[in-house]
């Protein structure tokens, strides 16, 4: 078979998407390759296609054992043999997966990093004909990047102590330019092919909500998306506790998942969810790396999440199936307090030097500072996540939370002189809230410490709101006229392009969002479920239609004991809807069917087809 036979017979698909098939024929070649894909974009199709194409076994190295898990049960439901070995497995179970792989029946072994440090292991990676290492989730082995694990540098001297190099593949959602030549570096690619299909993800919806009652916001969230599967992320465990609570009492099937539950109820709250017994999970960002559920419709933020890096990968996991979601952060400024505090009480390897640890805990301020500045931004924020991964400046996307928000523009220049002003005279010695409270004349305690009255600037914009001074400021920052240290006291200062703005030379126009459209927003949740969502694809009868299709998938998962998105995805089910296919090889062009699903699935899909129709599509089609 060639690779599009492959494509067609396991994933149900017929052509390739952006940026695999050239990874592919380059991996063909024998050459190193690093894959930056968003989630969603199909990764794994870049190193499974070759290694079914190559003489001997692909090996993946995977950061987690949920992960692996659910990586190589796809694969075996769409008839391609694979195994994983990590310590979940016993002893016995080992030996025997090692042995069906020596013996040639896996292609593909799923595999910890730390297992590649194991005598047994090495003994039999040295005896087997290993064609490809695959590193999936490959930042973690850059210490810049925001996931950093030490066990992933376990990679370099296995492979190095390989009797023949094989190839070299990395991939990755989310790198940034620095980590991205860190991972090229670290792990010794010898001239890769570097290939960025860009960050964009078209198919999700971003919004930033600055609501007064998040626990509000999130209940009516969750009951006008009742049918639908979501991820609630909090930055605590005690927040986690709340909003699961919260959901219960609302009678809403919800479970949850931290690091302060017991192994065994995180892995059975786990599986509720992917199994759908449970259709939304609480959790902390300890869940969902390499969680596959491809029918996530939204991720929602309770709290604002430390970095950009981190918000995007768990944002990330709505839409896998590339079928319309919601992410959605709900921000305070509280948020920045409860990030500080976790930052500065989290592990710190004990390796780093001095300098390493002061260099580490900039960047995470810097980060923080980046998702502050996201939350604040009333610019486009599809525009404003692909600048920070270094793909340039972007227009307006005219579909974000922000985009379709409409704001009042104000002329705030002479205000952003008296911030420069007040900053000078104050000799740049304090952070956001103490200048804050200076220009507003206030007269907290921690003010009168400092004794703010004293200086000309104190009192000078009490006319304004204290959100539009922070809003003021904020902008300040990302134009570049004001900058904040990366420490935890974020001091404010000037710029040298202040200069040009305190002479007049240019303008600083802010955005504000009118008192009617706050209230609005406090009262309304006004985006809409499944039937919203696929509204302009599906009439009433096939909105209809496609809950019956769901519910024919989750009595075949539930009889074999699998993830209902492992049966077929939302997008497949969508693609049914449309064409109605009334024959095997109707079917067969749907998206997502494959010869292997077809032989497992497809003729019950075609009997609930032809039961629901009664066998006439066009009358289907046009009939309301």
């Amino acid at each position: 078979m060639d690779k599009y036979e492959i494509l067609e017979k396991y994933y149900g698909y017929h052509s390739f998407r952006e940026g695999q098939e050239a990874l592919i024929d380059h991996i063909m070649e024998g050459k190193d390759a690093l894959g930056i894909m968003p989630t969603g974009a199909g990764k794994s199709v870049c190193y499974q296609v070759p290694a079914l194409l190559m003489p001997g076994i692909t090996l993946v190295i995977s950061p987690l054992i949920s992960l692996m898990k659910d990586q190589v049960q796809a694969l075996n439901q769409a008839g391609v043999h694979a195994a994983y070995i990590n310590s979940s497995l016993s002893e016995n179970q080992i030996t025997k997966a090692l042995t069906f792989a020596g013996q040639g029946r896996y292609k593909i072994i799923y595999v910890a990093p730390e297992r590649l440090e194991t005598e047994r292991f090495f003994r039999f990676a040295q005896a087997a004909q290993i064609s490809m290492v695959a590193v999936d989730e490959a930042h973690c082995i850059s210490q810049w990047g925001q996931d950093f694990r030490p066990s992933y540098l376990h990679i370099v001297n296995f492979v190095n102590r390989l009797p023949i190099r094989p190839v070299l593949s990395a991939f990755t959602a989310t790198a940034t330019g620095e980590v991205k030549d860190d991972i090229v570096s670290v792990l010794g690619l010898k001239s890769p092919m570097t290939l960025v299909t860009g960050f964009d993800r078209q198919n999700l919806f971003f919004a930033v909500e600055q609501v007064k009652d998040r626990s509000r916001y999130i209940r009516h969230y969750v009951e006008e998306h009742a049918k639908e599967s979501g991820i609630i992320y909090c930055a605590t465990r005690k927040n986690v506790e709340k909003v699961y609570e919260l959901l219960t009492e609302e009678g809403v099937a919800v479970t949850r998942y931290h690091a302060g539950l017991g192994s065994e109820e995180r892995q059975r709250n786990q599986d509720d969810f992917i199994y759908d017994r449970k259709s939304v999970i609480v959790a902390t960002n300890a869940f969902g790396m390499g969680i596959d559920k491809s029918n996530v419709r939204y991720v929602l933020h309770y709290n604002m999440p430390q970095s950009m890096e981190n918000y995007y990968q768990e944002a990330g996991r709505a839409g896998r199936d590339g079928e319309p979601s919601d992410c959605i952060l709900l921000y305070s400024a509280q948020d920045m307090m409860i990030n500080r505090f976790l930052l500065e009480n989290k592990e710190i390897n004990p390796d780093f030097t001095a300098q390493e640890l002061r260099t580490i805990r900039e960047r995470d301020e810097n980060r923080l500072q980046t998702m502050q500045f996201y939350c604040n931004t009333k610019e486009c924020l599809r525009a404003y996540i692909l600048r920070y991964f270094g793909e340039g400046k972007k227009e307006a996307c005219g579909r974000c939370g922000n985009c379709q928000k409409s704001y009042l523009e104000k002329d705030m220049t002479k205000e952003a002189q008296t911030v420069i002003a007040c900053l000078e005279e104050q000799r740049e010695r304090y952070g956001l809230g103490v200048v804050v409270g200076t220009l507003l004349g206030g007269k907290r305690t921690k003010l009168r410490e400092y004794h703010v009255e004293q200086y000309s600037s104190y009192g000078a914009l009490r006319k304004c709101r204290e959100q539009e001074i922070k809003d003021l400021i904020g902008q300040m920052i990302q134009e570049g006229y004001l900058r904040q240290t990366a420490d935890k006291y974020g001091l404010l200062q000037t710029t040298g392009a202040a200069q040009e703005l305190m002479e007049g030379n240019c303008k600083l126009i802010v955005k504000t969002e009118p008192k009617s459209s706050l209230a609005v927003a406090e009262k309304e949740i006004v985006l809409k479920g499944s039937a919203g969502r696929y509204a302009d694809i599906l009439n009433r009868r096939g909105l209809a239609f496609f809950d019956t299709l769901r519910e024919l998938r989750r009595e075949i998962a539930r009889e074999q004991g699998l993830p209902p998105y492992l049966v077929f995805s939302d997008k497949t089910l969508v693609d049914m809807c449309v064409r109605l296919p009334m024959s095997r090889e109707e079917m067969m062009e749907v998206s997502g069917v494959g010869a292997y699903k077809y032989k497992q699935y497809g003729e019950r899909f075609l009997a609930c087809i032809m039961d629901y129709t009664g066998g006439m599509r066009e009358k289907f089609y046009f009939e309301e």
